[in-house]
């Protein structure tokens, strides 16, 4: 039944009509519990509020299903911006996007051209950016560039997806980059071709992926709300003496709350991921197919009070 319901999720987080009904309807219906909201100011008062309690930030303005050169434009210029606001507010903040809604579809070299503006911008306000990795299709494509934009920017990170068979292969081909990365199980829907379909695979995956990716020596952000995998990587650390300045903990804005505390009141380096923005629909769908728990949460959001 879970399976069944993830599936459904899935399907329902790709839908053109659904995306643009979300749109116009708004933040309701319980996405609010993990989108922060629709603009990037009302995201500066919840990355402030993070902040004064420990914790860490990064923010996604969300964006799906760009298809012209006009959309990519708009979200380059919504980044910059983004960076800008989180170097005169004096946030705590890095920005994460997904190459997707700069042209990846349309044309790579204009998505190129569109992370180069934004990470020049970056650079000069001292701002970290993380490209999103999406579904298998276009993982390739993001390690390309990944790859480009490292020769000329350190501020650039990427993410690695524990489900896919190709993952621990990516860790060591990325070693001599000393890349910056985000490793997660993830959350696409993807063939067993291509993706380990039992979760105990995915788990076996992930800590291989920690383990090489900090004895390689470089910094290792850890996105995971999964006790047994935290667990892991404290016992991996203190095991092999790594220091607490190369890696992290990631969670998901609204989702583990107590837990994320607890972690940056015992001293470890706490970052929430925070998306915002009215195209909201997607990311919410896979956040209800990782977990479909969490539906308990959106009904309590609609009709509780």
């Amino acid at each position: 039944m879970e399976q069944m319901m993830r599936n459904v999720f899935l399907f329902l987080g790709k839908n053109k009509v659904c995306t643009t009904l979300a749109k116009k309807y708004g933040l309701r219906f319980g996405a609010g519990r993990f989108v922060a909201g629709a603009s990037l100011e009302s995201t500066v008062n919840v990355i402030r509020e993070l902040n004064e309690k420990g914790l860490d930030a990064t923010i996604d303005h969300l964006g799906e299903f760009i298809t012209t050169k006009q959309e990519t434009k708009e979200m380059v210029d919504h980044c910059i911006k983004a960076v800008q606001t989180i170097r005169r507010e004096n946030l705590n903040s890095q920005l994460s996007l997904k190459l997707t809604s700069l042209g990846l579809d349309i044309d790579q070299e204009l998505a190129l051209e569109n992370m180069r503006n934004i990470l020049r911008e970056a650079q000069k306000h001292n701002v970290f950016v993380t490209i999103d990795m999406e579904d298998e299709p276009r993982c390739q494509a993001t390690l390309d560039l990944f790859k480009e934009l490292r020769k000329d920017f350190d501020c650039v990170g990427t993410v690695i997806q524990a489900y896919l068979y190709r993952s621990l292969g990516d860790i060591h081909d990325l070693k001599d980059y000393n890349p910056n990365l985000r490793l997660v199980k993830g959350a696409y829907k993807e063939p067993k071709e291509v993706a380990f379909p039992k979760k105990d695979d995915v788990d076996s995956s992930f800590k291989k992926m920690i383990k090489a990716h900090l004895l390689n020596g470089n910094y290792t952000a850890v996105a995971t709300h999964d006790d047994a995998i935290i667990d892991y990587t404290k016992q991996l650390i203190k095991e092999h003496d790594i220091p607490h300045d190369q890696f992290e903990f990631q969670m998901l804005y609204g989702i583990c709350v107590e837990r994320q505390l607890q972690l940056a009141e015992e001293g470890y380096r706490m970052r929430v991921y925070i998306p915002y923005g009215k195209d909201w629909y997607g990311y919410f769908m896979r956040r209800l197919a990782e977990r479909p728990a969490n539906v308990t949460f959106v009904l309590k959001g609609v009709f509780g009070k």
